[in-house]
């Protein structure tokens, strides 16, 4: 198989694809065309490392990867990702994506691209640098992922006082081969500087980068797997396809579904739930796709002025007349996000993060009759421990945390801060001997 750049023709390997992030022209990688899969063809009882294997086979086949992938899964693969039906009188599930080391939905995608790239660059003499721009979960799940693994150093950039407290204690405990940069800005300001480190000639000659955010294929891709396997679960179980609605800040986790989709799972409606960063809500309704500053939200991890992953979507789907025909998007306030989790709470005893809310709410408005003619799943992104600030207060209680979270907590923290400007990260990373 192989992948263009959203912005040239140019072929690409998968391999490449995973050691870069980025190409070379500044584009966003898709294939150039989804491979179909035929779920009826597929064995009956699947696990979800089966399936994981039957989506990424396509993608891998000509890859120095490809007999090491079952293995590759295996070791992203590990956790559970269960769907849990907490209103027996509806039909509507959260699909708990929480249950990986770091305790979002991100530890799947990190997982798997660490593991590929450690073995990508087992062979090279010059440390391939990851740099990850986040608004919270993902650079936690990408500093785990790779922490101590040899010849592959990671740079992670987070927005000042942008993140919660645990949230940033993930990012910033590791040491070792993990680099914890703190910018002066927002997250827009974090991904915008990583994306001229990456264009930048001088730095590109000294150092060999890559990226572990969503813009890299390697970290999206495997996302789609939870989407492919629950879908194809509850088909086989109902009869009926099953809607997400999936929270949505750089629309990765929402490019995952649309791909398992496109690639023939038996997924239905895509809703997208953003925060008041609501750019993505508005093109859909008709709007010019204008980025925005970032507001800074309760749904932390889902304040995106400029989600890079529009890009490739409209690569692969098109513009907003043909994308509003394959998705839909509705903005949630943070009055709205703490009401539904008090709501939730009160109803279920269920405790549900911020950004999870979202697309509770969002399930919450839509008519009797939908819910009741239609079967859906909630994406349950985050574990709501890593948020006990907004959450617990709310439901009057404290929220018990997973023992994996814990033991990051004790943890000494190590992080740098600078201002957005190439120049600073170029000197922080000599003074740190990158």
């Amino acid at each position: 198989m192989n992948f263009i750049s959203t912005r040239g023709n140019q072929s690409y390997g998968i391999d490449e694809v995973l050691a870069k992030g980025i190409a070379d022209d500044g584009g966003l990688f898709i294939p150039e065309e989804l491979p179909y899969i035929n779920y009826e063809a597929l064995p009956a009882m699947m696990s979800l490392t089966d399936t994981a294997e039957a989506l990424l086979d396509p993608y891998f086949k000509e890859s120095i990867l490809h007999s090491n992938l079952s293995q590759i899964i295996k070791e992203s693969l590990y956790f559970s990702i269960p769907s849990v039906k907490i209103l027996p009188e509806e039909n509507v599930w959260f699909l708990e994506l929480f249950h990986g080391p770091t305790a979002a939905f991100k530890d799947v995608g990190a997982g798997f691209l660490a593991s590929c790239m450690s073995r990508l660059n087992s062979t090279e003499t010059k440390p391939l640098v990851v740099l990850v721009a986040t608004s919270g979960d993902t650079g936690g799940a990408v500093a785990a992922a790779f922490y101590g693994l040899p010849n592959v150093k990671v740079i992670v950039l987070f927005p000042k006082d942008k993140v919660s407290k645990r949230q940033e204690k993930q990012l910033t405990c590791w040491g070792d081969n993990i680099l914890s940069l703190t910018v002066n800005g927002t997250f827009d300001d974090c991904q915008a500087l990583v994306k001229d480190i990456f264009v930048d000639p001088k730095l590109s000659s000294r150092y060999r980068f890559s990226s572990a955010n969503s813009i890299n294929l390697g970290r999206l891709l495997p996302q789609s797997i939870y989407y492919a396997h629950s879908s194809l679960n509850h088909y086989r179980q109902s009869g009926n396809k099953v809607n997400f609605i999936i929270p949505t800040g750089n629309l990765g986790n929402g490019m995952a579904c649309l791909l398992a989709r496109g690639m023939g799972f038996p997924v239905g409606e895509i809703v997208l739930s953003v925060n008041e960063n609501r750019l993505i809500a508005d093109y859909l309704n008709g709007a010019e796709w204008l980025p925005k500053s970032s507001i800074q939200t309760l749904a932390n991890a889902m304040d995106v002025g400029n989600p890079s992953n529009m890009e490739r979507l409209s690569g692969l789907f098109g513009q907003a007349d043909d994308l509003k025909d394959l998705i839909s998007a509705v903005s949630v306030s943070d009055e709205n996000i703490s009401s539904e989790i008090t709501r939730i709470f009160e109803k279920t005893n269920t405790i549900i993060c911020p950004h999870t809310a979202t697309a509770s709410y969002a399930y919450s408005q839509f008519t009797d009759e939908v819910k009741m003619s239609q079967d859906w799943f909630i994406a349950a992104t985050a574990h709501p421990a890593k948020f006990e600030t907004i959450v617990e207060p709310l439901i009057g209680q404290k929220v018990a945390i997973p023992d994996d979270l814990l033991a990051l907590l004790d943890k000494p923290s190590k992080t740098f801060t600078i201002n957005p400007d190439i120049k600073e990260f170029e000197q922080i990373i000599i003074d740190k001997s990158i």
